[in-house]
């Protein structure tokens, strides 16, 4: 191999003989020389899918990768070397082990060049019979140490091999970002499609009970309808690009600015909204913003999901460095008692205002449901 060419050769130039030139030329050249190559990053790549691959056991759950600190690069190294060095040891037994057994075994049988086998083995003694047997423990126990071998190198190999803990702390950290998208995504297409389809319901619905007595009314929930499956479209086609990772396209994301559309797609379901919204809310930070206008499509979709085309009151406006959120309505004819139908919506919006670090009551207040949101305006900025 290279690195033992390399250290004869260094060897053989400095100042040292016998012993002392022996152990620099099989030991401490090449030893430093693969310390030295186990450095480079693509080694560790290239080493942890070997043994991810051959050594089985607990490397089976290596993940390979280049080395990424100087902390991974040195455990990858000393693994480098000492996967060379048991290699060479392990490849130098077994091709001289099995001639040796070989000639042991057949000692008793035939007349070998007594000088090969030192007069150990002479004619008529003992040691002539027990060669065979010697020979044979020769074999197993190069087998025996093989085995150990493998197994020792199994259970290293993670050691020298696994993440470091800044390694873990990053994949941890990257783990929690995804989870947190996918929250967010999930939320998302429960917010923008539930409301849809709510809407979509309750409006075919009431077309379909006036399609020959209000010809007219009929054509405008067709048109709420189409106006509402076109909006979920574009969030769903926005959220499944996210999910393709298709930076292609603009993502839309919708504002205070565009709560007209929502409100009035609400009226166009039959809800008597009394809206009031502060003009101002349309400057609050992009993150409020958006988060805002979900609770109040959720709040919104609740209240036509569990209470039906009963009258909402909602309230929006900035106070102080605070954006304020209250929603009401009566109970309806299903009251507390109504179906959720498995919906997360409370729920989801619990999550955002915590995310954004705000305040949330709901829940009945005589025969109304009321909700009220409190988000702080200068942390989200």
């Amino acid at each position: 191999m290279p690195y033992w060419f390399l250290g004869m050769t260094l060897a053989a130039l400095l100042p040292f003989d016998g012993v002392g030139a022996g152990v620099l030329a099989l030991v401490v050249f090449p030893a430093a020389a693969a310390f030295v190559t186990g450095l480079v990053p693509s080694v560790r790549l290239l080493e942890s899918s070997l043994a991810k691959e051959l050594l089985k056991g607990p490397s089976a759950e290596l993940a390979p990768g280049p080395a990424g600190t100087w902390e991974s690069r040195g455990r990858a190294a000393a693994w480098f070397t000492l996967h060379l060095f048991a290699g060479v040891i392990v490849s130098g037994l077994s091709l001289a082990v099995p001639p040796i057994a070989f000639v042991l075994v057949m000692a008793p049988l035939v007349d070998w060049d007594r000088r090969f086998l030192g007069g150990w083995a002479r004619p008529g003694t003992w040691a002539e019979w027990a060669a065979p047997p010697a020979g044979l423990a020769g074999v197993a126990v190069l087998l025996a140490l093989i085995v150990a071998g493998g197994v020792l190198l199994a259970r290293l190999a993670p050691r020298f091999l696994g993440p470091t803990a800044a390694e873990r702390l990053a994949d941890l950290e990257a783990r929690a970002v995804r989870l947190a998208e996918r929250n967010r995504l999930a939320r998302e297409l429960h917010d923008s499609v539930g409301h849809a389809l709510s809407v979509v319901t309750l409006q075919a619905g009431a077309a379909g009970r006036v399609l020959d007595t209000d010809p007219e009314f009929a054509r405008e929930a067709l048109g709420a309808i189409e106006e509402s499956a076109r909006a979920a479209l574009e969030d769903l086609d926005h959220v499944l690009g996210l999910l393709r990772e298709d930076r292609s396209r603009p993502a839309p994301q919708p504002t205070l600015k565009d709560l007209g559309r929502v409100l009035e797609q609400t009226r166009l379901a039959g809800v008597r909204l009394d809206s009031e919204v502060d003009p101002q809310v349309e400057h609050v930070p992009a993150a409020v913003s958006r988060e805002a206008y979900r609770i109040v499509q959720e709040g919104l979709t609740n209240a036509l999901r569990h209470a039906g085309k009963v009258p909402v009151r909602l309230r929006l406006g900035v106070a102080g460095e605070r954006l304020e959120m209250e929603m009401s309505n009566p109970l309806g004819a299903r009251g507390a008692g109504a179906r959720h139908g498995g919906g997360r919506g409370l729920g989801g919006i619990r999550e955002r205002v915590t995310v954004l670090r705000g305040e949330m009551t709901a829940g009945p207040d005589g025969d109304r449901w009321r909700m009220h949101v409190s988000l702080p305006l200068g942390r989200a900025s």
